[in-house]
């Protein structure tokens, strides 16, 4: 299976309250909103000091490469409020998940609708047998998300990545395949 391939063919997913398409330019002033929010940006990257940086970010992140990388759109507005992007691995056949959310839209269940779409791609498409995410182990919501994901702690990662200087520890949650379709089949 050619897994570029099969993310092209999913380049748009379409949940209940939410689209997850391409980033493009047209995101900008959106991801701006919250890319120069250092509460938003503190745990994932740097904060973002104007709109060129933005959009700098995105021609080069987001369109220079963008299979698995996309923008969370709210449907009934057009808004959108945050990225989630999947990292496939093909030899390992694991692929690790990664996500972004304008704060005014936390606690509303979109990261979690968002992070099942990706989860069923990962595991109905791609052919995956685990998916797991990270956290920085001073920003546990993150790690709420990851559970509603249904994912388990597996363990932390010590002194795993610089961030803004810091080595940071990291919070490794995962799923398996049978996990994730016994739990959809619950559902």
């Amino acid at each position: 299976m050619d897994i570029m391939l099969e993310l092209m063919k999913h380049s748009v997913l379409e949940g209940e309250r939410i689209l997850l398409r391409p980033v493009g330019l047209a995101d900008a002033a959106d991801m701006f909103e919250y890319a120069s929010d250092e509460e938003t940006t503190r745990f994932v990257f740097e904060r973002h000091l104007d709109l060129a940086m933005t959009e700098e970010a995105i021609a080069n992140y987001f369109m220079a490469a963008p299979a698995g990388k996309y923008a969370i759109v709210v449907k009934d507005t057009k808004k959108m409020i945050g990225t989630i992007d999947i990292r496939p691995n093909p030899a390992d056949r694991i692929a690790e998940i990664g996500y972004t959310l304008n704060k005014v839209y936390r606690g509303k269940g979109y990261m979690t609708e968002a992070g099942k779409l990706i989860t069923a791609l990962a595991f109905g498409v791609l052919g995956m047998e685990k998916v797991f995410a990270m956290h920085d182990i001073l920003n546990p919501a993150s790690g709420e998300v990851m559970k509603r994901l249904g994912m388990q702690q597996e363990g932390v990662l010590r002194k795993h990545k610089v961030l803004k200087g810091r080595n940071c520890d990291m919070v490794y949650y995962g799923i398996l395949k049978e996990e994730h379709f016994h739990q959809a089949s619950e559902a």
